[in-house]
């Protein structure tokens, strides 16, 4: 983890590069956001849009290269025979760069080390996703 006060230019640039992140994300992980139901619900309409284009651009472009090789009970990309999913998830241990909008009471814990740490409104973090997960979701954090 690491903690920094950032000027408001180094701000704006971490900013630029967290919406490049985002398309990255929908990028790597379109068939993942567009089939779980609660990733699915955070997206935007046209982030839903992108998803689906980019979605099927890969799907073409896979068939054309190989899929169409394989017999057709192997040709789809979200099949979960044998109990082993192939939509690839997201690395919850990724690091993010996060903000705090609002003092939190309870230190957050980093899992897997010893670290813990208080998080105060306006602070800048670079931190694992697994441990500030919750606190964006319910707006006590954002992703910048």
């Amino acid at each position: 983890m690491f903690h920094r006060s950032i000027d408001d230019d180094t701000l704006n640039a971490a900013q630029a590069c967290a919406a490049d992140f985002d398309i990255a994300s929908i990028d790597e992980h379109a068939l993942y956001m567009l089939t779980d139901a609660t990733q699915f619900a955070r997206m935007s309409e046209s982030e839903v849009q992108y998803a689906r284009s980019h979605q099927a651009l890969l799907e073409t472009h896979y068939h054309s290269s190989f899929l169409s090789q394989f017999p057709a009970n192997l040709q789809r990309l979200d099949d979960n025979a044998g109990g082993i999913s192939m939509i690839e998830q997201p690395d919850i241990d990724t690091a993010v760069f996060v903000r705090a909008l609002r003092d939190v009471e309870d230190p957050i814990a980093v899992e897997g080390t010893d670290i813990d740490f208080e998080m105060r409104r306006g602070d800048v973090y670079v931190v694992r996703w697994s441990a500030v997960r919750e606190l964006v979701m319910r707006g006590d954090a954002e992703l910048i």
